[in-house]
Parts: C-alpha cells; structure tokens; sequence
C-alpha cells in the first residue's frame, strides 16, 4: 500500500496562554495542502523501517512512523511490515510532516489490517503521538484551540489560489520558537477575522505570534515574506513555528527572482485526500 502524507500550513496563529502543564492553548486554523511524503507499508515477516530523501534526524526506532506501527500492534492483532517513507517535506519547517507521516501510517494500517477504527479511534490513537497527528485523521480545514488538539470546522476554503512555499533552510525547534513569545489574548478572535474579512486584509489582520521572535534571529524570514508581497502575494506568512514561508497568490504566478528555497508550488484546494 503506498499514500502520500501532506503538509499542512498555519494560517494565523496566536498563542493565548500558558497552561499548567507546560503546554500552551493556541488558536489557529489549519489548512491542509498537496504538498508530500510518500510512505509504504507491506506485510513482511519481520519488520522493518527504511527511509530516503530527506536525510532524517535520530534512530529509526525514534521515527513516528515506527511508534505509530508499536501503538497499534500493542492495541490491535497485526502482523509485521516493511515501512519505507520518502521524505519531501522538510524537518523543523511548521509543515507537519512527521506528524502526518504517523498518522498516515495509522490509517494506512487501519485498512491493511481491516480493523475499521472510527474517526474518534484514530484521532485517540494519533494524540499519543503528537499535538499535531490527529488533525491530518479527516485532513480537512479546521480551526484548532487548546494545545493545538480540539478542531471546529473553519470558513477559510483557498481553492484556485496560488501558493508558493519556500523552506530558508533553517530548523527551528519548537522549544526556541516558544522560548521567545508572550502569551496575549487578540483584541479580535482569529476566527472572526477569518469569517469576516477578506483575503486581502489579511496582511494587517491575520497574524503567527511565533514570527517577530523568530525573524528577529532569522532575518531571512521578513526578507522572504517582504519579497514574496513584491512579487504580489495577497498574503505571505511563516507557518507554524517556522521557518518554512509561503505567500497565496490569486492565480498561477511566475515569480520575477531567484530562491533556491522554494519547495513546492501550486493550486490549493477545499482538501486533500
């Protein structure tokens, strides 16, 4: 079996408070794009975790994809297999792609094994992995409170639009990222900002708290969103805790400069399946 993990992108993201055990309630929407890994899994007789591209940090034991495989096969009658995963979408850039890769690995083993686990199942089964894995379980739009876990549906639908991803290179952890932001409460909700205004206003509207503490160490980061509103982007913003940028554009563009950085290109849609 062979499926293809995707990026997601933080369109806003304002870090609200810091909770009682160390993590902080966020509110931010998600936005799923066709940007990804490839990952597959075959039943073999013993198992075995393999990668290539990207190279990736850490034993292969430690990847999320061979947690994912341990949960289930603690919880569930599974068989071994061979994982192998692709990896296209860089580490430490705010995309989620190990996150996605564990839970795609979860819903791929799902239907391997036919163990037809609910939407609820999964999404408990991807939160022991990661604040992020349970939102790529339906991989659609969302807006995400609490530690980045509790979805609502969000009124952002980008389809046709054009967007241009660019990674500086840079990991950025996300205990650095967090190390220089202040919880705030926003005068306005992200969400009534996403209901009520348009993309175009987005710019002095919608905002990613980690951005100023993270450009002010990485300067690359504000000269690339600088340039990518040069070049006519509706809007540009780096996701998540960074350090990947991307700028939405109204239509396919052929961007006047020079990056090396840019990643991935193309028409977004309502979700990606």
């Amino acid at each position: 079996m062979v499926v293809f993990p995707n990026a997601k992108i933080n369109i806003g993201l304002n870090i609200l408070s810091k909770r009682e055990d160390g993590y902080h309630n966020i509110s931010s929407c998600f936005y799923p794009i066709p940007f990804c890994d490839v990952l597959e899994i075959v039943p073999s007789v013993d198992f075995r975790f393999t990668s290539s591209g990207i190279a990736i940090d850490g034993k292969p034991e430690n990847n999320l994809c061979v947690k994912a495989f341990q949960l289930l096969q603690q919880h569930h009658d599974i068989g071994n297999v061979n994982i192998h995963l692709h990896k296209v979408i860089p580490m430490g850039a705010g995309l989620g792609g190990g996150s996605s890769d564990a839970t795609f690995t979860l819903k791929a083993l799902d239907k391997l094994f036919d163990l037809s686990l609910s939407i609820a199942q999964l999404q408990q089964y991807a939160s022991q992995l990661g604040s992020d894995c349970p939102f790529f379980v339906k991989n659609t739009t969302v807006m995400a409170e609490g530690t980045g876990t509790e979805f609502r549906p969000c009124p952002v639908d980008l389809k046709g639009k054009y967007m241009v991803l660019i990674y500086p290179d840079l990991h950025i952890s996300t205990q650095e990222a967090y190390s220089g932001v202040k919880p705030v409460q926003p005068e306005i909700e992200l969400e009534d900002i996403l209901k009520e205004k348009p993309l175009q206003e987005w710019p002095t509207q919608v905002k990613n708290d980690f951005e100023d503490s993270v450009a002010a160490n990485y300067p690359v980061i504000e000269e690339l969103k600088s340039t990518l509103y040069d070049q006519g982007a509706l809007y540009a913003s780096m996701t998540g805790s960074g350090s990947a940028i991307y700028g939405i554009f109204e239509e396919k563009t052929e961007l006047n400069l020079h990056l090396s950085g840019i990643v991935w290109e193309g028409t977004l849609a309502s979700e990606v399946s």
